[in-house]
């Protein structure tokens, strides 16, 4: 979808109106609608209309032709679902018995950090990992007083930054399909492939940020910043969200959550569940070449609803459907703030905010800077526009010829390496740290935190480890 205006740097106006607003209010719903409502004006500008030339109405209309696709329903299924099932958890009071459980053995806030960083960066998948990481972890991590806004650090931190470091994951096979496309002297995927798992040596984002968090969770690295204060509101108070959070997954039916058995089956009940949402997922991956996750889920709030229902801890079906709405409702905040970070997104690219950049950055592209500047800028455009995969196919066929004219028209050459490093790992500062990525509101998910406060305590970080890489890669 193209604007039929060249905005040129009006085109970044309603993602800055957005960031103002949400750094001010800490609230990422009416930051988000704020920007779409800045954007949709000026997506329908037309110079021939009257009060100066904003048309809102066609504005919207091509809002919601752009942004409403396939992929954005999948998305708020998979939410939906994953609000079921942790209802469905809370019924089965396993939460609540698996916390207990792990507790007797003296589990140490860093402990609990240590092994969410581990089960994340073992689980590689940018949706997957921070969706089933978080709920398994978070009992835990409420219990040792570590605080959501480091929860969602860590479950971000590990996602996408560990997908592009696998080179035979779906990222590899998409940026690879990417770089055949450019041509030069690349023949084919498989090469092209190659190329990019060649290039992993040099990707130091997406590396450091994987060491840098596991030091933070070991407190090697101090806290500091934002998240120095939430760690210590946690610690000190107990309060794992501070006062006026809304948490992407919502407290509704505390009572459920804190309700106990009998007996409880966490094997059957937890453990299963947890093993068929990971079983689908790998079985589907080998069998079909992509991971099903819905579908994942689906089986899983299937097999846990039917086996509370044998054991009496859901009465009937109208039992069931409550619980099934309490689940939905308990995302809805999530669903909301990822249908505008959908907007916001298609906003930004419908104004052209991608080409500006890369037409501004291009009086300044030189053999000496090609490798720190590709980095920046595909870090401002994946930033501005939330996708990675987006930024990848603005970038890598604009900086792929600059870097094939400097190597020679040679593919496997350092130069290459470092261009198309810069490229992804650039893209993947965007994907984890802007508040309108679908993978930070999945990581805020997972770990049921403020959206904002998520967004606002792992961007010093983000920074610290994105200014490092630009001056390694200056000295490189």
């Amino acid at each position: 979808m193209e604007s039929a205006v060249n905005f040129g740097a009006w085109s970044l106006v309603p993602l800055i109106f957005a960031l103002v607003i949400a750094f001010w209010t800490r609230s990422a719903i009416f930051s988000l609608f704020a920007g779409c409502l800045i954007g949709v004006m000026m997506m329908g500008y037309d110079p021939q209309a009257t009060l100066l030339g904003l048309d809102p109405a066609g504005g919207l209309v091509k809002l919601i032709a752009a942004s409403l696709d396939g992929e954005f329903i999948r998305i708020c299924v998979i939410i939906i679902f994953i609000g079921i099932l942790f209802e469905l958890f809370k019924r089965a009071g396993v939460l609540v018995a698996f916390a207990e459980k792990v507790s007797k053995t003296g589990t140490s806030p860093k402990k609990v950090k240590f092994t969410t960083w581990l089960l994340g960066f073992f689980i590689v998948d940018d949706y997957f990992s921070p969706l089933m990481t978080g709920p398994i972890m978070r009992p835990l991590t409420d219990a040792a007083k570590v605080s959501r806004e480091k929860l969602a650090f860590i479950l971000d931190s590990t996602t996408a930054s560990v997908c592009v470091l696998v080179p035979f994951m779906s990222w590899g096979a998409y940026i690879g399909g990417l770089i055949a496309k450019e041509g030069g002297p690349i023949n084919g995927v498989d090469e092209a492939i190659t190329l990019f798992a060649a290039s992993i040596p040099y990707n130091i984002y997406p590396m450091l940020l994987i060491l840098f968090t596991m030091l933070i969770c070991l407190e090697i690295i101090p806290d500091f910043g934002f998240m120095k204060k939430a760690e210590t509101r946690a610690r000190l108070e107990g309060k794992v969200l501070r006062d006026d959070a809304i948490p992407m997954i919502s407290d509704e039916g505390d009572d459920i959550f804190q309700q106990k058995h009998e007996k409880t089956y966490l094997f059957f009940d937890f453990a299963v569940p947890i093993f068929i949402v990971f079983g689908t997922v790998i079985i589907t991956y080998f069998m079909f070449g992509s991971l099903m996750i819905l579908e994942a889920f689906i089986m899983a709030v299937i097999y846990l609803g039917t086996s509370l229902y044998a054991k009496k801890y859901v009465r009937d079906f109208s039992d069931l459907t409550e619980i099934g709405i309490k689940g939905a409702k308990s995302v809805m905040s999530a669903i909301i703030i990822t249908a505008l970070a959908y907007c916001i997104n298609t906003v930004t690219k419908g104004l052209g905010a991608a080409e500006f950049i890369m037409a501004f950055s291009d009086d300044f592209m030189t053999p000496s800077l090609l490798v720190a500047s590709t980095f920046f800028i595909t870090a401002v455009i994946s930033f501005s526009t939330g996708t990675s995969w987006g930024a990848f196919a603005l970038m890598i066929p604009f900086v792929l010829p600059i870097a094939y004219g400097f190597s020679g028209g040679v593919a496997h050459d350092p130069i290459v390496y470092k261009a198309l490093a810069a490229v992804v790992g650039g893209g993947i500062f965007g994907d984890h740290s802007s508040p309108v990525s679908d993978t930070s509101v999945l990581a805020s998910v997972g770990a049921g935190s403020d959206h904002m406060d998520h967004v606002i305590t792992q961007l010093p970080y983000a920074l610290v480890v994105g200014t490092t890489t630009i001056l390694l890669y200056l000295v490189i």
